[in-house]
């Protein structure tokens, strides 16, 4: 069933919109981090911990022991989930530095980034 002329003007608009908001997310940069491998290892000990003391807890009818358990595992599974903080200041143009020195750009967000830059030229 085709679109009607004013729904496909309001598909246009909010296409339109979306793009334009992509770019204000792309324009306004951010750090990009990535996953920092020993602090995954150390959370996912951490969290295996808090699952032992969670179901200690459960075990032995203790609600300290289960909560303190739970907390633990929280707690691992953030840290596991936190990225490392060394990475590098995102551009304007959504690239790295690296990216802009002139060197080639293997990374998903600098391939991203340079599609967008063909795309926004086009």
């Amino acid at each position: 069933m085709p679109l009607s002329e004013q729904e496909q003007r309001l598909l246009d608009e909010m296409e339109r919109n979306l793009y334009s908001s992509d770019a204000d997310v792309v324009s306004a940069g951010g750090r990009v981090r990535r996953p920092n491998l020993r602090a995954i290892v150390f959370g996912a000990l951490v969290a295996v911990l808090g699952i032992v003391g969670l179901i200690g807890g459960v075990i032995s009818h203790l609600m300290v022991v289960g909560i303190i358990g739970f907390a633990v595992l929280f707690g691992g599974v953030v840290l596991a989930l936190t990225p490392a903080r060394d990475a590098g200041k995102v551009s304007r143009s959504g690239r790295t530095k690296a990216t802009r020195t002139g060197k080639s750009s293997s990374d998903l967000m600098g391939r991203l980034g340079d599609r967008w830059d063909k795309r926004a030229g086009a």
